[in-house]
């Protein structure tokens, strides 16, 4: 083959790179005579049969757009030299084969391409004013073995966004091109030859062959997505933004399209769906075990899901691998598949009682995105210390219940004499008879309960009997009747809180004692109200019944506080929440 003879210029020609006999223009690949570098010279032949002279207003446009540039991926200006039928372009050379040449990118790969291609894209579009390439396509964007990639031809390209002459109208590769480029390109145009370049090679489509994507009623629209069924949707989605007919549906610039892509997957990955977010455990006893399922779907067709569980880091937990921890455990602790059913077991032997422990649990998978949490709460059995609540109130009204009767009692024997003393007695009698056969009906047959019965009818009804006869023998008329037979009433009330408190507590003996000496305090109150409350005697039986009283009321809650904290120190080995 006959090569042309630029020796006189500088530079030997080695073969030939291409050709476009419509544009007049043949590439070659030379050595500079001077620094051996090679080179690559573009032959603009204007004169030759079947060019045209339009060729040489994108020499001159490439000229003017590439000697301001300066970017590892667009090969350097390095002069042009005159021809006898025209001129020739002198570029960097670089030794990497076009996308137009068949060759086998994985879904990764094309990725690197696409970030690398749209870094150039940036810097052309940060330019004041931006430079628009106009014919991004397979053929004008080289990549090398490294993945490096340069992109060239700038013939056709604009520096700003202004309208087209009527000459240059048509210019550009069919299937690359968007609708606006025909009359004002934009910096989203370039966008859409690069979204029909990676469509190329998702698909295997050749540059030559991109009418064949194309949508019946518009030639614009590019129907892709059937051909991909194993690509990430969400960069399905990046990727048709990218060849949208409408340049206002598009990215706004290759910035925005670049940032987008750099957080993507390529090939499609499964999905997660939890059944639940958060998993309560509720222990009612010592030491149990508790488990729960949750359940694990992948709504992905044509993905596998695949997982392991792992219990994330606590300080309070011992130390623990992903693999193994002290009192969670999942089953199966790993899986691939789309339904899982994961069963959740939580070991309270391990745990102190009485507290809430909540702990995350981390699913790794292969999906977008790649860990999952999920709550973990358990609330341990009750602590084995039995609550016994001390029935303040009821003592309180029995106190007071006691105290307005031995007032009245004493009134009424201070206003009624010895007789009304004697109708007391005899009123006290028959009313231990009737508590005491109250008392063993309410304590169905028991001794203790007739017992107590017989001591409180006795106080009651035979308080209440002398009051009422006292108040007839005084003349005291229905009003005083009434106001006895109110007195007896809540001395009825009094005894059955009485019964009942007995057969509420564990420790009947003690409750006694404390009705008693409650009992006993009130009358003495009361007694204290007519005789004089700083009587010295008064005073001995208040502190006599009183301290007793009170030391026994406050025993129960300082007991349970007491073996609370012997039980608490059993527990330092066991781990905190």
């Amino acid at each position: 083959m006959n090569y042309p003879d630029f020796s006189p210029q500088g530079y030997q020609v080695i073969s030939e790179l291409g050709r476009n006999r419509e544009g007049g223009r043949i590439a070659w690949l030379a050595t500079d005579l001077k620094t051996s570098q090679q080179v690559v010279v573009k032959q603009f032949c204007f004169a030759q049969v079947g060019s045209n002279w339009s060729a040489y207003k994108e020499h001159e446009r490439e000229i003017q757009v590439l000697q301001g540039l300066n970017h590892p991926g667009i090969p350097k200006y390095l002069g042009v030299l005159e021809t006898t039928d025209g001129f020739c372009l002198i570029q960097e050379y670089k030794n990497a084969p076009n996308l137009a040449v068949q060759r086998s990118f994985d879904p990764e790969e094309i990725k690197q391409i696409a970030v690398k291609a749209l870094e150039i894209l940036v810097y052309l579009q940060n330019r004041i004013p931006p430079v628009i390439h106009r014919d991004i396509k397979p053929e004008n964007i080289l990549v090398d073995e490294q993945f490096n990639v340069y992109l060239i031809d700038f013939g056709m390209s604009r520096i700003g966004s202004q309208e087209l002459a009527a000459s240059s109208l048509f210019n550009g590769t069919p299937g690359f091109i968007p609708p606006e480029q025909i009359r004002k390109p934009t910096v989203g145009s370039d966008l859409y030859g690069l979204g029909a370049t990676l469509i190329c090679l998702l698909t295997g489509t050749k540059s030559t062959q991109m009418q064949n994507l194309s949508d019946d009623d518009d030639p614009y629209v590019i129907n892709f997505r059937h051909l991909l069924p194993k690509l990430s949707l969400r960069f399905l989605d990046w990727l048709e933004l990218m060849v949208k007919p409408r340049f206002k549906e598009r990215f706004a610039d290759a910035q925005t399209a670049s940032d987008a892509l750099k957080q993507l997957d390529l090939v499609r990955v499964p999905g997660v769906e939890l059944s639940t977010s958060l998993l309560e455990f509720t222990a009612t006893r010592l030491g149990e075990r508790l488990r729960q399922i949750i359940t694990v779907e992948n709504p992905i067709p044509d993905t596998m899901l695949e997982g392991k569980w792992e219990v994330a880091p606590h300080p309070q937990d011992p130390p623990h691998t992903p693999d193994s921890h002290p009192w969670i455990t999942v089953q199966p602790p790993q899986f691939s598949r789309h339904h899982t059913q994961c069963n959740v077991q939580v070991d309270t032997s391990k745990l102190m009682a009485d507290k809430l422990y909540k702990r995350q649990l981390l699913l790794r998978t292969n999906a977008d995105p790649a860990v999952y949490s999920l709550t973990v709460q358990v609330q341990t059995a009750p602590l084995p210390i039995e609550k016994r609540k001390v029935p303040y109130t009821q003592f309180a009204v029995i106190f007071l219940v006691f105290a307005v009767v031995s007032i009245t009692i004493s009134w009424a024997i201070a206003v009624g004499g010895d007789g009304a003393l004697m109708v007391a007695f005899v009123g006290a009698f028959v009313g231990a008879v009737g508590g005491a056969a109250g008392g063993a009906v309410g304590g169905a047959g028991a001794t203790r309960g007739a017992a107590s019965g017989a001591v409180m009818g006795a106080i009651a009804v035979g308080g209440a009997g002398a009051v009422m006869v006292a108040m007839l023998k005084a003349g005291a008329g229905a009003g005083g009747v009434a106001m006895s037979g109110a007195v007896m009433v809540a001395m009825g009330w009094a005894v059955i809180v009485a019964k009942n408190m007995i057969y509420t507590f564990e420790h009947k003996s003690i409750v006694r004692r404390l009705l008693l000496l409650t009992a006993g305090l009130g009358i003495s109150f009361g007694i204290g109200c007519i005789v004089g409350l700083f009587n010295p005697y008064i005073l001995l039986v208040l502190a006599g019944m009183g301290l007793p009283l009170a030391t026994m009321l406050l025993y129960p809650p300082l007991q349970r506080r007491r073996l609370i904290a012997q039980y608490r120190k059993s527990e330092e080995r066991l781990i905190k929440p």
